[in-house]
């Protein structure tokens, strides 16, 4: 069975978007991953379909109702999809490579976008969504982030890349972040290709890359190490 995301927003139309060019359109149109968008408001409260209410408590802004968001979820998936259910937010666990290649090897992803200040506390616990966070800053809402999540997972699926092994070396794949590259021409205004590259010692070659992914985690990230 190829990956089936099912994406719940407020914007279908901001779908598949991106998704549907380059590898990841390709892979769509082949059949290797499944896309579908649910609408949140096709399920809001009343004559104007009603998603959001004031907080409860006082202050600014607008929440995601628990009832309209919980009969979305229960029309996308049946209670025995197996398939994650992720809430996109800022309080989240961070994104990871890991995490991207656990669900690239799974069967695909229920993803909830929210918006407005938050969605009731409810209905993540009540239909068990996992929060995953893309990066410590606030978007508009979680469609962006539905999509930079989804770009990283349909890449490593089977078939999506031209050469898999060509994802091996990236940034976070082996703890370090990549090291730097180059091709032709062999100058550029007065910069010139570091010689070992060039050199035909594939073992010098393999050696440099390391010692250099290594200095740039250091220099950038030293948490990684």
């Amino acid at each position: 069975m190829p990956f089936h995301a099912t994406v719940l927003t407020l914007y279908p139309e901001m779908f598949p978007g991106p998704l549907g060019t380059s590898l990841a359109g390709r892979a769509l149109e082949r059949g290797d991953w499944r896309l579908d968008t649910v609408h949140i408001r096709a399920f809001g409260e009343g004559r104007h379909r009603a998603v959001d209410d004031t907080p409860a408590g006082g202050g600014a802004g607008m929440v995601l109702r628990a009832d309209v968001l919980g009969r979305a979820i229960d029309h996308a998936v049946p209670s025995a999809d197996g398939r994650p259910r992720l809430l996109m937010s800022p309080r989240g666990r961070p994104l990871t490579q890991a995490r991207v290649r656990a669900l690239a090897s799974g069967e695909g992803a229920l993803l909830v976008c929210g918006r407005f200040e938050g969605v009731d506390e409810r209905v993540i616990e009540g239909r068990g969504l996992e929060e995953v966070s893309i990066g410590d800053y606030i978007l508009s809402g979680g469609e962006i982030a539905a999509l930079v999540l989804l770009d990283a997972v349909v890449r490593l699926l089977p078939g999506v890349m031209g050469n898999a092994q060509s994802g091996d070396t990236e940034s976070f794949e082996t703890g370090l972040l990549e090291h730097p590259h180059y091709t032709r021409p062999a100058e550029w205004e007065g910069r010139g290709i570091p010689s070992v590259l060039t050199s035909g010692d594939h073992g010098a070659v393999e050696r440099w890359r390391r010692a250099e992914a290594e200095r740039l985690t250091r220099e950038r990230r030293p948490d990684l190490l």
